[in-house]
C-alpha cells in the first residue's frame, strides 16, 4: 500500500469547489429511469447517455471524480475512445462501484446486507489496471419499527471495513457509503440517532481493519426526516443537525465527506450542502462536498429522452447542476442561480 498516493488521491477528490458525480447506477436501475421517460432500455442507449455525460464541455471544472458501473468502465465513445480516457483527459478521476448490491439479511426481516466481498481482491486489481483510482461500496440502513438492529448495523459496517482495507491494498481510495434511507415517516431526530450509531460502528470497524483514514472518503446521508414525516425541517435545521452528528462521530483524520443525495431534489440537495459550508466550513476538520447521482443527472436525462437532437440542451443542464453544487461546496450557492 502506497499511503501517500492514497492520501493525495483522496485530497484531489475533495479539492476546493469540486465534488463527485455518481454515474454508477446498475443496468436495472438505469433501465427503470429510461422506461419512465420512454427511452429504449438497451446497451446502446445506456452507452449514448453515458457518452453525453462524460463529454459534457467544462464538466471537469466542478467534478473531480466520476463513479462508474462495471458496464460503463468498459464502454467507449462512438469513435472508440474509452470513457476512462475521456474522463482522465478532462481532469476527472475514474472510480468504480464494486459492491454486488443489497440482499435480504438472514434472520433480520426488513433489513439488508451488501454483498460482493467474494473475489473482490481480484476485481480491484482488474479495475486498477483499467484506470480506476478509487472505488465505492454502499450499505443500506432502513429505519422502521424496531429497526435497524445491531446485527444489521454491525454486519454492514464489517463489510464496509473489509472492502476499504482491500481497496487500499490495491491502491484505490475507498468511498465508504453507509446510507440511512429517507424512506419512511421517521423524524429528523430519529435519523440523527441512527446515523450516529451507524457512523460510530463503521469507524470502529475501520480502525479494527487497520484502514488508513486519511486515504478514504466518507459518503453519508444528510440527517433528514423521512419523506412522509409530517414535519419537514428547514435547510438550516438540516445543516445544523448533520454537522453536529458528523462532528460527534467522524475522526478529523478523514480526508473528506461527500454526501449522497438519496432522493432529494436537485435544488434542495444544493441548498442543504450550501448551508453546511456557509455556516460551518471554517470550523470543520474535513471538506464537505457532494457525490450526487440523480440530483445532477435527472434534469439532463429529462431533457435528453434518448434523442440526439437534445444532447446539447441536456449537457447544458448537466453542467449547470454541477456548477450549482460547486458553488454549494464553497458556500456560495444561491437560489438565484437556478433562474440564471
Amino acid at each position: 500500500m502506497n499511503a501517500q498516493k492514497l492520501i493525495d488521491t483522496a485530497k484531489t477528490l475533495v479539492a476546493e469547489g469540486k465534488g463527485l458525480l455518481a454515474m454508477d447506477e446498475s443496468n436495472p436501475t438505469c433501465d427503470k429511469r429510461f422506461e419512465r421517460l420512454g427511452i429504449p432500455q438497451t446497451v446502446e442507449a445506456r452507452r449514448a447517455w453515458r457518452e453525453l455525460i462524460v463529454t459534457t464541455p467544462g464538466l471537469g471544472e466542478s467534478i473531480s471524480g466520476a463513479i462508474l458501473f462495471d458496464e460503463t468502465i468498459r464502454q467507449q465513445k462512438k469513435d472508440g475512445t474509452p470513457f476512462v480516457t475521456v474522463l482522465t483527459d478532462a481532469g476527472i478521476i475514474p472510480g468504480i462501484k464494486v459492491d454486488a448490491g443489497a440482499k435480504e439479511l438472514a434472520a433480520h426481516p426488513g433489513e439488508k446486507i451488501t454483498e460482493g466481498l467474494d473475489g473482490l481482491r481480484e476485481r480491484l486489481a482488474q479495475y486498477s489496471q483499467m484506470g480506476a483510482r478509487f472505488a465505492k461500496w454502499r450499505a443500506v440502513i432502513a429505519p422502521g419499527d424496531a429497526i435497524p438492529s445491531r446485527g444489521c448495523i454491525e454486519a454492514n459496517a464489517h463489510a464496509l471495513a473489509l472492502y476499504a482495507a482491500l481497496c487500499q491494498e490495491a491502491g484505490l481510495v475507498p468511498i465508504v457509503e453507509p446510507e440511512v434511507l429517507m424512506d419512511g415517516d421517521h423524524t429528523l431526530e430519529r435519523c440523527r440517532v441512527i446515523t450516529e450509531e451507524v457512523l460510530r460502528t463503521v469507524f470502529n470497524q475501520l480502525y479494527t481493519q487497520r484502514v488508513l483514514l486519511e486515504g478514504l472518503i466518507l459518503k453519508p446521508n444528510m440527517v433528514l426526516p423521512g419523506l412522509t414525516c409530517p414535519r419537514q425541517e428547514g435547510v438550516d435545521e438540516v445543516a445544523r443537525a448533520t454537522v453536529r452528528s458528523l462532528l460527534w462521530t467522524v475522526p478529523a483524520a478523514v480526508s473528506g465527506i461527500a454526501f449522497l443525495s438519496g432522493g432529494q431534489s436537485a435544488e434542495l440537495s444544493s441548498a442543504r450542502l450550501n448551508a453546511m459550508n456557509a455556516g460551518f466550513k471554517s470550523r470543520l476538520p474535513w471538506a464537505l462536498t457532494f457525490s450526487f447521482s440523480r440530483a445532477i443527472q435527472q434534469p439532463a436525462l429529462e431533457l435528453w429522452r434518448g434523442e440526439e437532437a437534445n444532447v446539447l440542451a441536456a449537457q447544458k443542464a448537466l453542467y449547470h447542476r454541477a456548477r450549482c453544487n460547486s458553488a454549494a461546496r464553497r458556500g456560495q450557492y444561491d437560489a438565484a442561480m437556478e433562474r440564471a
